[in-house]
């Protein structure tokens, strides 16, 4: 019976870890249902930016505010979730405070005293957050696309956090050794007198079932991950190390458009065979993308990466004339058209099979895309390097390429290209009759 702990401990473990594989390779195979794009060009450089972007925070401070308040959770929180360890180790072995014994009481006093320091500074930080997000008036807070389970889930990660500091703290306080040893206990010997006059039982009592709860909930956190905006703090290091690198407004060539160009100057040319005799001929691709499945990989690994902080919508030119656009509900209609169709795979072993729906009219309007103004406001601002622009830009291209659905203005000015080299209704001839006029 005495191992029965250690027993629930190493199943709680195991199912907790063994989940959230199962959901980060349900995550990785839905990412993978993006086309193909090479991003491997360039490593120093993409490092370079992992380093300062994702594990700096180098863009969250250009907010000065909101970006120290960022990074006070998002280090105090990574630090204090050292402690984990021991705790694994306890909860495996039936040990109490292990690295005690290993690093001694100067080392460990000053680790879990810092831990102490560190769990107050996120408590205080998560209250202004909570307080931002449901007391102001912040507009980026308060838009549409954040009514609902969004809100929900901003405020339900703030609610783990202050949950899970406070049992920390808690924890240490009613540890009737810890605190007689006056280890480490900066912050919780000012909460241990709320305990006076509980029996040593009572005391004990506590301490383990703070301790269980604060090991399963960081095991249900971490799980609860997958379903959340908060993905990014995973998924930041590879999105920032992924990004493009290419100057911003610069444009890729579609390979389906280069294959039609070159079918053009060679009409008995076959731009789509394969370079194997006898092979098959592959089938040429759609122009620009209607749904998940016609983005690239990197796009689909933005959408799950958005941190849904609203930066991009705040900064966007035309949300702030009061167009439809929001370049934030872009990326989470996306990581949400992408999460059907990974359902869909799911129920059907493994198989797609079509819904009638698309991301295209049935998420994001044709009105979304057009009102943007292609700026790039939106890519600059985004704190982990997240470009809803391309997205925006693919589908331009496939109402224009394949469904001949651009704005008449655009059509005008087309079609004037097409005819008189120039975007204007005049003949090359007539060009310069403007000079002419007295």
């Amino acid at each position: 019976m005495q191992y029965l702990p250690n027993l629930f401990f190493a199943l709680a473990l195991i199912a907790g870890i063994g989940f959230f594989v199962m959901n980060i390779r349900k995550l990785s195979r839905n990412i993978n249902l993006g086309k193909d794009v090479n991003r491997t060009d360039k490593k120093p450089e993409r490092l370079k930016n992992m380093i300062k972007i994702a594990l700096g925070q180098s863009k969250m401070v250009k907010r000065p505010f909101s970006g120290f308040l960022h990074i006070v959770v998002y280090v105090g929180f990574i630090i204090i979730n050292i402690e984990v360890l021991e705790i694994i180790i306890d909860g495996l072995f039936g040990t109490h405070r292990i690295f005690l014994g290993f690093l001694g009481d100067g080392i460990y006093g000053f680790l879990i005293g810092t831990f102490e320091i560190l769990a107050v500074l996120v408590l205080i930080t998560v209250v202004i957050f909570w307080l931002r997000r449901n007391a102001s008036t912040i507009k980026r807070f308060l838009s549409k696309e954040m009514v609902g389970w969004p809100k929900k889930d901003g405020n339900m990660i703030l609610y783990f956090e202050i949950i899970l500091m406070s049992l920390f703290l808690v924890m240490n306080a009613t540890d009737t050794a810890f605190q007689t040893a006056g280890v480490g206990n900066t912050i919780s010997q000012f909460v241990a007198p709320l305990f006076d006059g509980f029996s040593p039982e009572a005391l004990h009592t506590i301490e383990r079932t703070c301790w269980w709860i604060h090991i399963l909930g960081i095991l249900v956190f971490l799980n609860y991950l997958y379903y959340s905006k908060h993905l990014h703090i995973l998924l930041a290091f590879p999105n920032t190390y992924f990004a493009n690198l290419n100057p911003k407004g610069q444009f890729t060539n579609l390979d389906s458009v280069t294959a039609e160009v070159k079918l053009m100057m060679d009409p008995d040319a076959d731009p789509y065979a394969t370079p194997d005799e006898g092979a098959e001929e592959t089938i040429p691709e759609k122009f620009g993308a209607s749904d998940v499945t016609d983005l690239n990989w990197v796009q689909l690994l933005n959408a799950y990466t958005c941190t849904e902080c609203g930066r991009c919508t705040s900064s966007c030119p035309a949300n702030l004339t009061g167009k439809e656009l929001s370049p934030r509900k872009i990326m989470m209609d996306t990581r949400d058209r992408l999460e059907e169709v990974g359902r869909n795979i799911d129920a059907n072993k493994g198989v797609f099979v079509d819904d009638g729906k698309q991301l295209l009219n049935d998420y994001i309007s044709p009105e979304e895309l057009w009102a943007c103004t292609s700026c790039n406001a939106c890519v600059e601002e985004c704190p982990v390097n997240i470009d809803p622009l391309s997205i925006i830009m693919d589908m331009r291209r496939y109402l224009v390429m394949e469904e001949s659905a651009a704005p008449q203005e655009l059509n005008m000015m087309m079609t004037n290209i097409e005819n008189n080299g120039a975007p204007w209704q005049y003949n090359q001839q007539d060009r310069l009759n403007w000079a002419n006029e007295e």
